[in-house]
């Protein structure tokens, strides 16, 4: 008889790698800097676009942009970021690739404020994962009142590509809300 499989988000099941990303990295919550770069600079190029698009591109991201390391891609120069936007393993788009210079000199400027971007950002939930109780995809938010904080005031910082539906995307990948469905088997493991 075969094993029954797990019941999912209904969203990830187009590709391996998406089954692969829901089921150990979407929701769990990241106190990890680092981390929180990397889904800064992958959420803001997916603006306008699927994330199955950027999933698909995320080594190419990882090798252009240093391997997601914010100190070294705020030291991009104009002629380095000409030469990656000759990259194809990335998303091409010219704003997109230079916001994220900006995006992770502003970054530094959060993290010597606030001690790390991890403290900064979670701020916005009252440091503590906000549990929904979605039964569908359809009852899931574009936005909340929550990213419309965190992207207001991160426009206020001077970030770009940071829109309340980018940073609820990235309140989603980073754990600061759970919006696995609840018949979804990582819903419960996501919240302990």
């Amino acid at each position: 008889m075969p094993v029954k499989e797990k019941n999912r988000c209904a969203w990830c099941l187009k590709f391996d790698d998406y089954i692969r990303y829901h089921d150990t990295e979407w929701g769990v919550p990241v106190h990890n800097d680092h981390t929180h770069f990397e889904f800064l600079i992958l959420e803001g190029a997916q603006a306008g676009l699927s994330w199955s698009t950027i999933l698909k591109k995320r080594e190419g991201y990882r090798k252009a942009f240093a391997g997601f390391d914010p100190q070294k891609v705020a030291r991009f120069t104009e002629k380095k970021l000409e030469k990656i936007l000759l990259d194809p393993g990335i998303v091409r788009n010219r704003l997109k690739v230079f916001a994220a210079v900006n995006n992770a000199k502003r970054f530094l400027e959060v993290q010597k404020e606030f001690g790390s971007f991890d403290a900064y950002i979670w701020q916005f939930v009252n440091n503590r994962p906000i549990v929904n109780k979605w039964k569908t995809l359809k009852q899931v938010p574009a936005t909340t009142k929550e990213s419309d904080a965190l992207s207001k005031d991160l426009i206020k910082r001077g970030f770009k590509f940071v829109g309340s539906t980018v940073m609820y995307a990235h309140m989603q990948a980073c754990g600061l809300v759970n919006d696995h469905l609840i018949d979804c088997w990582r819903y419960d493991q996501v919240n302990r």
